[in-house]
């Protein structure tokens, strides 16, 4: 038995941030139920690249496929059938779009006062922006971090990643485990909503308390790290590494390692405050003897007296670095149509259970299986055919 086995989610979500919250409780085993519009309906778009593709085939893992069209007297009537029995429902729809469906808390709380909304947006549930259009970047963008990524003097860059996406969804996860902790004591549900640029914000951490506490606007600081020093990447004779040694103790451990105890004298980088004062100067001292050996010759002499240091790897080095071998984190899903897929594990593990490894369901692949679960006749499932309600 999976330890959320025990909850039924049912999943409207699309793109990325809200598969990926569900996601998260679809890997440790709550029956999820991925809800599509139907063929009638759907435009084909929402679903975040090609279905038989990475993106799509990873975040939508663990899951069984049903249609459903919402937008169909009988097939909201059915939705709100599934309601009923279900613990937690998930959308990423814009605000008022679960209102004009009649999908929102207070509607599905009226049929199940047990049930647990999830909702992700762009910019919040109310307030002057919130039925504008979402979309990752724009909110990295209006969030701060485009403004502190990249080279300084560089102008704002993107991260490489979806940040306010995966954030979004983690913290939406996160709330509906926590509604679900408190229902077992209230017997109540709630409604849980997250936007991007909340989440966006929220990751700022200490960037966005550098404004909120003295009011410092952080600047891009590059491959340096804003404020410990010296922490940021180093040229070595056939590459670059990462060197993490902020700190008295640290710097000391570096002057070691790189037999630079004479320069370390220079009174313009005697202390932490002034190696950060002087970074271009200190950055330009350890970088001359990086840069007489190899980055796998200086990350084995760095960790071996405890600085912190690592190489800069491409995709497919990261894949073939022994410790993620070892920690299993390319996880193979047996697809009965595509075959073998090999997906990335949940990252937490979790003593004595294992990560579900289900594949993503073919569209409806599941859609008489869950109404019949549900109790939905024979004859009631023929009629929403019929009407093509599914």
């Amino acid at each position: 038995m999976m330890p959320l086995s025990r909850f039924t989610v049912l999943d409207l979500t699309r793109v990325r941030s809200g598969p990926t919250c569900v996601r998260q409780l679809a890997d440790w085993g709550a029956n999820v139920i991925k809800i599509e519009a139907t063929d009638e309906v759907d435009t084909g778009k929402g679903l975040g690249g090609e279905r038989d593709g990475p993106d799509f085939q990873h975040v939508h893992r663990n899951k069984r496929g049903m249609t459903l069209n919402l937008k169909s007297p009988e097939g909201l009537a059915a939705f709100k059938r599934l309601v009923a029995k279900a613990d937690v429902v998930v959308e990423n729809y814009r605000p008022d779009v679960k209102t004009r469906l009649g999908i929102d808390y207070d509607a599905l709380s009226a049929i199940n006062p047990r049930i647990v909304l999830g909702s992700i947006s762009g910019f919040g549930q109310d307030g002057p922006y919130a039925r504008r259009p979402g979309f990752d970047q724009i909110a990295q963008g209006m969030g701060g971090l485009m403004s502190v990524t990249g080279l300084p003097g560089q102008g704002p860059v993107r991260a490489g990643i979806p940040v306010a996406d995966l954030t979004a969804g983690l913290y939406c996860a996160l709330g509906i485990m926590v509604a679900l902790l408190e229902r077992e004591v209230t017997g109540k549900g709630r409604w849980v909503h997250v936007s991007l640029l909340e989440a966006m914000i929220a990751m700022m951490d200490f960037q966005a308390t550098r404004w909120t506490m003295k009011h410092e606007v952080p600047k891009q600081a590059g491959n340096d790290h804003p404020t410990t020093i010296p922490t940021g990447l180093f040229k070595t004779s056939d590459g670059v590494i990462n060197i993490a040694g902020g700190g008295q103790v640290m710097w000391d451990r570096i002057v070691k390692v790189l037999g630079i105890e004479e320069e370390a004298k220079d009174p313009d980088i005697a202390t932490d405050k002034l190696r950060s004062q002087n970074r271009v100067k200190v950055n330009a001292l350890l970088e001359k003897v990086t840069q007489t050996d190899t980055a796998a010759n200086w990350v084995a002499k760095f960790n071996k007296e405890g600085v912190p240091c690592g190489p800069v790897y491409a995709m497919d080095q990261v894949f073939a670095d022994e410790q993620v071998k070892h920690l299993g984190l390319e996880m193979t899903l047996q697809h009965p149509r595509l075959g073998a897929l090999n997906v990335v594990r949940a990252p937490m593990q979790i003593g004595g259970v294992d990560c579900a490894k289900k594949p993503t369901p073919e569209r409806g692949q599941h859609t008489e299986e869950v109404l019949a679960e549900f109790g939905f006749s024979t004859e009631e499932i023929a009629a929403l055919k019929a009407a093509k309600a599914v």
